[in-house]
């Protein structure tokens, strides 16, 4: 192998096969090639053995995490000299917005890796790193959790940051890393939604469906505790004149109290069509 690459399989799990057969051992050979190739002293078959082992009865998450553990045992023992290994076994980064499938659960490891490992105040730039070069191969939004709820406050500084970034799946992972109930996601211990209100009207409008869809679904979640704050933010919208892609996310982030006929949702829904 010349350069990281992704195993074929990746692009073939097809509908009503478990998803966790993305994590298999041809996903763990590829593992222990790609690492190898950006550290010679990556350990390969120790790799494989370990992560191999018990690795039929996990479910999804559970591989990845194992598998991240096992990612551990053998990279640097010194984490700024692991985390060059880890982004540069990574395949290219991705500007285009694509859909790709199962294919982007080959880095799920990844990002176990960084959520259990990388916390840490004199590990959080070395992290920040490792978090912006995932997101462009498959999406750091799980890894991200474990940040903000140890350093909050200066997670939310890197995001501000990064929300005018050229790469869409990175400002994405600004909205979707703090979705108050992401599915999958550690819950956030403040579904506050003033919290993230600013990266909410940053990216309302952005260019990428992509990304607004996750500022729908955002706000959507905090629809489910917040309805008033919600309704009153979608209206502003409205009475500012918003566009039709923004009539869109109104009607999607609304979408929850709508279907219980609640008549406040149905009437920004009218007036968002």
């Amino acid at each position: 192998m010349k350069a990281p690459k992704i195993p074929p399989h990746a692009n073939s799990i097809t509908k009503g096969v478990p998803l966790k057969l993305s994590l298999n051992e041809e996903t763990i050979h590829y593992l222990s090639e790609n690492l190898h190739w950006a550290w010679s002293g990556f350990g390969r078959e120790q790799f494989v053995t370990r992560a191999l082992e018990g690795l039929e009865e996990l479910e999804l998450m559970e591989r990845a995490r194992h598998i991240g553990r096992a990612m551990k045992e053998f990279l640097p023992d010194d984490y700024g000299e692991a985390m060059e290994v880890f982004v540069n076994s990574m395949t290219p980064a991705r500007m285009e917005v694509v859909d790709i499938g199962s294919a982007m659960y080959y880095y799920l490891p990844y990002s176990a890796y960084l959520a259990e490992f990388g916390v840490g105040d004199e590990r959080f730039e070395t992290s920040v790193r490792g978090l912006y070069e995932l997101t462009m191969r498959f999406t750091s939004e799980w890894a991200i959790r474990p940040f903000l709820l140890e350093s909050e406050e200066r997670m939310m500084a890197q995001i501000m940051d990064w929300l005018d970034d050229p790469n869409p799946h990175v400002r994405r992972l600004c909205s979707e890393g703090t979705r108050p109930l992401l599915p999958w996601g550690t819950r956030l211990a403040n579904d506050d939604p003033d919290k993230t209100a600013p990266i909410l009207e940053a990216l309302k409008n952005d260019e990428e469906l992509y990304v607004r869809r996750s500022v729908a679904n955002h706000l959507g979640d905090l629809a489910k505790k917040n309805p008033e704050w919600v309704f009153a933010r979608c209206e502003k919208w409205l009475a500012e004149g918003a566009s039709k892609e923004l009539k869109w996310v109104i009607r999607h982030a609304v979408r929850y109290w709508a279907k219980r006929e609640d008549p406040r949702a149905l009437e920004i829904r009218v007036k968002a069509k």
